[in-house]
């Protein structure tokens, strides 16, 4: 690809990921405008919607890698736990509207696809407290990272229904979490 079509191609994913983060119904001349490109260029890199908002999601989440490599994940598990659900759910939060946007156009395998990179931060912590006895071991992994991921985007669901306050969130997301994770017949932290 040439480089200025590279260019339009990654101004166009970021437009998309600010614009749809703001409203998940962003037409399509709101993010050709906030990209700086006119409908055709734009369609010409993003035949479909659907495309469009796949391009957001990924740019959203590669962009989200930052803050989560910088998550201290040593130490207790648990407590890395907890911050990693705290800087997570900041990203969840903020793109928000975006996954509202991804949910109504992709389909799940795809949102799953695209949060494998997270998944597998997600998987690595549990591994270790499971491995350390602090984590159940009587569900699979895979179980425990979806409803992780289940509990932050019903947060986001909430907030956006106007039945959360975002404040509150990350608190009642840890907490959840905690829970669910905590191995039966062990306290709960």
């Amino acid at each position: 690809m040439r480089a200025d079509a590279q260019r339009n191609v990654d101004a166009i994913a970021a437009a998309a990921a600010d614009c749809l983060s703001r409203d998940p119904e962003a037409s399509v001349a709101d993010i050709a405008k906030a990209a700086g490109v006119g409908r055709v260029t734009l369609y010409g890199h993003f035949p479909s919607r659907a495309e469009l908002v796949d391009a957001a999601v990924a740019r959203a989440i590669t962009d989200g890698h930052a803050v989560l490599d910088a998550v201290d994940l040593d130490g207790d598990p648990r407590a890395a736990l907890a911050r990693l659900v705290d800087a997570s759910w900041e990203l969840v939060n903020r793109f928000r509207s975006l996954l509202l946007a991804a949910q109504r156009t992709l389909p799940p395998g795809r949102i799953q696809e695209l949060h494998q990179e997270p998944a597998d931060r997600m998987r690595r912590l549990l591994e270790r407290g499971r491995a350390e006895g602090v984590f159940r071991t009587d569900l699979p992994t895979s179980w425990l990272i979806t409803t992780m991921q289940n509990v932050m985007h019903g947060a986001a669901d909430e907030i956006n229904a106007d039945r959360l306050k975002s404040a509150d969130a990350a608190r009642y997301i840890s907490t959840t979490v905690l829970a669910a994770l905590t191995p039966p017949g062990h306290r709960v932290p």
